[in-house]
């Protein structure tokens, strides 16, 4: 058996990892072993003795930005279930379901969701899309694949997202105008979600008794705090954050969790049967492993390279022409991190470095478009995601069949960068 077979370039042993992921999860139905082979099969194969990968595992895992993104997902999963307990997602969503039809409901729940920046914060609306489905009559694997994807449809270019800041950083473009770019794609996402997710759903009618909007605000008052002392923060003490960049959200959240105590005071056993919960443990458990894979990703190889730069330079080396090539590294990345600020951070760097010095507001304009809508398809794709993996972990599915079904929105809204960024590149100035 030849040596090329047995270590084939570093970029086919890091899609081959993921599938194992996919593969494992299949057969066993436990995301902790599939993630701890993924993790096995990258570090062996990318040549790390057994004593390096393990300093590499040790390093992730006590490091302060793994603490505290652990107090961010085990303070989510307390809130999320605290606010089943009070009774108040229950009345939330039939507060909505007085405002929207069942189909935009269950949109609209992720999606509000999703203008926090949250780790994991498809696991917050999860147990509120569940609630939506009233009678029960939905696959499950359906209710994963929505709240998955319109948790994610503002990262295009919602500025509080890190990734978008990043990217405005790394472009030199100003915020207002990469938010005026990204924006239409929004849309595009928010179609094919329509088109392919939702118009699945039996069609209910909407009821159009809007209610009083007074008791509507108690309901979100709670959610509402974890996002208003998360900004407050980031405006006003933006030291804390330098302190840690998960502080924030930690202090965010446990905000929330104390106005819900405060406006619907819970019993002693109430709190003892949700801080102990299993799922708390087996959730953290699963985001420290996928930041465990993402740490063999970021890491040297043992020649001193960085994995990243050594597949880009793989990429090249292919002779891959420049279009493809703003496709793909950025895709690339997406898969591997499963993070905006990873494929930005990854890809971003690289492509507009072969752009040239002074690229004009067409070749600039039309490559943000593409870059940033292929980097978050790869993100949506990613096995190692957090949001999917603890919605499939949530609605009790597997990896592979939920991302079968996201290919037809992921090519809808892939169709529509290309369609866009042309149109940007002909009709902007060179």
């Amino acid at each position: 058996m030849s040596t090329s077979f047995l270590y084939p370039p570093y970029l086919v042993r890091v899609i081959l990892s993921l599938f194992s992921i996919l593969l494992v999860q299949k057969v066993s139905k436990s995301l902790e072993i599939s993630l701890g082979v993924g993790i096995l099969i990258l570090g062996l194969w990318t040549g790390h003795s057994p004593s390096a990968a393990w300093d590499i595992v040790i390093h992730r895992v006590v490091s302060l930005d793994s603490l505290f993104l652990t107090m961010v997902i085990v303070g989510v999963i307390w809130l999320s279930s605290l606010l089943a307990e009070a009774g108040i997602m229950k009345d939330l969503v039939s507060s909505l379901e007085r405002r929207l039809s069942k189909r935009w409901l269950l949109a609209a729940l992720p999606a509000v969701v999703g203008l926090l920046p949250m780790p994991a914060g498809a696991l917050f609306s999860a147990p509120l899309l569940d609630d939506g489905d009233t009678n029960n009559e939905m696959d499950p694997l359906l209710k994963t694949r929505i709240n998955y994807w319109f948790r994610h449809i503002w990262e295009y270019w919602w500025p509080l997202y890190p990734g978008v800041l990043l990217a405005v950083d790394i472009t030199g473009v100003p915020v207002w105008k990469f938010v005026l770019v990204m924006f239409p794609l929004f849309f595009a996402s928010t179609g094919a979600g329509y088109l392919f997710l939702l118009s699945r759903i039996r069609k209910g009618n909407t009821n159009n008794s809007r209610g009083d909007p007074k008791a509507f605000l108690p309901l979100i008052l709670p959610t509402l705090m974890v996002i208003l002392v998360y900004s407050g923060i980031l405006l006003f003490f933006p030291s804390l954050s330098e302190i840690n960049k998960y502080l924030p959200m930690v202090l965010g959240v446990l905000s929330g969790i104390g106005t819900l105590q405060l406006q619907r005071p819970l019993s002693w056993n109430v709190w003892k049967k949700v801080l102990g919960s299993k799922r708390t443990v087996s959730l953290a458990v699963i985001v420290l492993l996928a930041r465990v894979y993402g740490a063999f990703i970021e890491a040297r190889l043992p020649g001193g390279n960085f994995l990243m730069d050594q597949i880009r330079s793989e990429l090249n080396d292919f002779g891959i022409p420049l279009l493809l090539l703003i496709f793909l590294i950025p895709f690339i990345s997406g898969v591997t991190t499963g993070i905006t600020v990873g494929y930005v951070g990854a890809s971003y760097p690289v492509i507009f470095r072969l752009l040239g010095s002074d690229p004009g507001p067409a070749l600039l304009f039309s490559t943000i478009a593409l870059t940033h809508t292929s980097g978050y398809l790869g993100m949506i794709f990613s096995p190692i995601h957090v949001c999917l993996i603890v919605t499939n972990e949530y609605f009790k599915t597997g990896l592979w069949e939920s991302l079968k079904g996201l290919v037809k929105p992921g090519c809808f809204v892939l169709g529509s960068a290309a369609l866009y960024a042309s149109a940007l590149y002909l009709l902007l100035p060179h």
